[in-house]
């Protein structure tokens, strides 16, 4: 995909959400790189990430994952439990609303699915694959720069914002709670990409976005403590 692919890479990789857009940039990047990925689907469907699999059997395997599913988060652990891996990368996530709706007026029943999805399953798929993680390893989280309450000027997109900056602080608090884990924890902010989630008014390709992004989280290895970062590893406000 670019320059930075033919830098050595992580032996092992686990992306949940890679049907698609970012999660099938990430896995494709890291193959690039040398990597052997494992990259879940959450539909049992043809799709891009099958095809790449297809084209690349030695780099790239597909799993099912519904991450809002906690027995099937428990069934991935269990057929995976004979392996072991350098990155999870948990990319998984919806938007629901359109960017102008008040969040007060988005359909309660959306509203849940976009925190089930994006908070709570998210931290499930963390909480339930993190074993599978090397002692050495990256434990990574999209999250977004419109997670960031401090940088938020603008407002819009008010319910994605809300549920990665809910991301955000569960994360915040995983951390706390796991504060001896030599492994490096870190949210990452890939900017606003032109994907089916991030729309066509967007500023980013995905080509633009991930091969940065892949190498900040190449870079933070063996870094201690929770980082929230962009694609190009600078801080971003919490």
């Amino acid at each position: 995909m670019s320059s930075t692919s033919t830098q050595s890479a992580t032996g092992r990789v686990l992306v949940v959400g890679a049907t698609r857009g970012l999660g099938l940039a990430i896995v494709e990047e890291y193959a690039d790189r040398g990597a052997h990925v494992v990259a879940t689907e959450r539909r049992d469907e043809p799709s891009a990430l099958r095809e790449l699999a297809v084209r690349r059997p030695e780099e790239v395997e597909v799993e099912h994952l519904d991450i809002t599913e906690p027995e099937q988060v428990r069934g991935l652990r269990g057929r995976l439990e004979d392996g072991s891996f350098d990155v999870l990368f948990v990319v998984a996530g919806i938007s629901l609303a359109p960017q102008d709706a008040i969040g007060a007026d988005v359909d309660t029943a959306d509203f849940a699915s976009m925190m089930e999805t994006n908070v709570l399953g998210v931290m499930r798929t963390v909480e339930g694959l993190q074993d599978l993680v090397t002692p050495t390893g990256t434990i990574a989280v999209m999250s977004s720069g419109q997670g960031s309450i401090c940088d938020n000027t603008t407002g819009g997109f008010e319910v994605y914002r809300a549920t990665k900056s809910a991301l955000n602080q569960m994360m915040r608090s995983y951390a706390a709670r796991h504060a001896q884990d030599p492994r490096t924890l870190l949210l990452m902010a890939p900017g606003w990409v032109r994907t089916a989630l991030g729309g066509p008014n967007a500023r980013l390709e995905v080509s633009e976005s991930i091969p940065p992004l892949v190498a900040t989280v190449e870079a933070q290895r063996g870094t201690l403590g929770l980082q929230f970062l962009d694609r190009d590893g600078r801080t971003v406000a919490w």
